[in-house]
């Protein structure tokens, strides 16, 4: 019988924990906003580093994390860190819980998200858009072949830093100027336009399922994972939906367990959306894949 391991997957705005045995499991997460009152020099904020030290407190203990059954991946906002600032935090959390804090590379991340969503498609040419709170990337895949990878420096934070409308209880901030924002921030990038389609990673299936997205039968390949495409009319519908019709204590209510998380939601949706339309996909594919199942695909 196979002994427990527990990952964890900390990026600039979510703590995402994983058990696996026979299969990966996402016991919990919680939402920290790494970017509040960070400093390359300085480090996360003393208010973020106590939430950061006192919910791993609470997740050694309930889980009992030891240093040989746990795997700590940490991306995002933490690789902006000097050096020596980066050394001081991986030495005060190892020796405060005798764990290994690693921080991963982009090229690491983005072998390990290539890793989760290794597939043949049929053949299909595909883009795979990993999101985070300071960072996207971008992955090609033509068939089971990754042809491409692109590392974009713009995340959910940057739209909640110019946009400080967008978590009214209704978004005063709209989806057009947001979209012009980030087609701004993205103007050198090149993209191919001959995508069969796109897969947006990182709970993006459970959150369209959570708030009502028209989401349709995947007929495009069949990997026993991703169910479900919508196209890109129904995915601006959807994201309008979520600016204008949904409040933010319901998307709140929607995710009891971490509903910080939905702080995020609508920006979140945005810098896809300009990233769909600048290379003229066609049908999406909402994913909840993210590194994690890479690592655990690269065992």
């Amino acid at each position: 019988m196979n002994e427990i391991e527990y990952y964890i997957d900390l990026g600039s705005s979510t703590i995402k924990v994983y058990s696996y045995e026979e299969n990966l499991n996402l016991l919990e997460e919680h939402s920290i906003y790494f970017k509040n009152g960070f400093d390359k020099e300085k480090g996360i904020s003393k208010e973020n580093q106590t939430e950061l030290i006192d919910y791993f407190k609470t997740i050694k203990e309930k889980y009992n994390l030891l240093y040989e059954n746990t795997h700590i991946y940490v991306t995002g906002i933490f690789r902006e860190l000097s050096h020596s600032k980066q050394r001081e935090l991986i030495k005060m959390m190892n020796d405060t819980f005798d764990l290994h804090f690693n921080i991963i590379s982009h090229g690491i991340e983005n072998y390990l998200l290539g890793k989760a969503m290794q597939n043949d498609y049929n053949g299909k040419k595909v883009l795979i858009i990993n999101m985070g709170g300071k960072t996207t990337e971008l992955v090609t895949f033509k068939g089971d072949k990754i042809t491409d990878t692109q590392n974009l420096k713009v995340g959910v934070a940057d739209l909640l830093n110019n946009f400080d409308k967008v978590n009214d209880e209704y978004s005063k901030n709209t989806v057009e100027e947001m979209d012009e924002f980030v087609a701004e921030k993205i103007s050198n990038l090149n993209l191919d336009s001959d995508y069969e389609c796109a897969i947006f990673t990182g709970g993006e299936e459970r959150f369209e399922l959570l708030t009502g997205f028209n989401l349709v039968e995947n007929d495009l390949f069949d990997d026993g994972i991703h169910k479900y495409k919508l196209d890109l009319e129904d995915y601006i519908e959807g994201t309008k939906k979520v600016f204008y019709e949904i409040s933010l204590e319901k998307l709140y209510s929607l995710m009891p367990g971490n509903p910080k998380w939905m702080d995020g939601a609508r920006s979140g949706a945005i810098i896809p959306l300009t990233i769909f339309k600048k290379a003229k996909i066609k049908w999406i594919i909402p994913s909840d894949l993210n590194l994690i199942n890479g690592v655990i695909n690269d065992k």
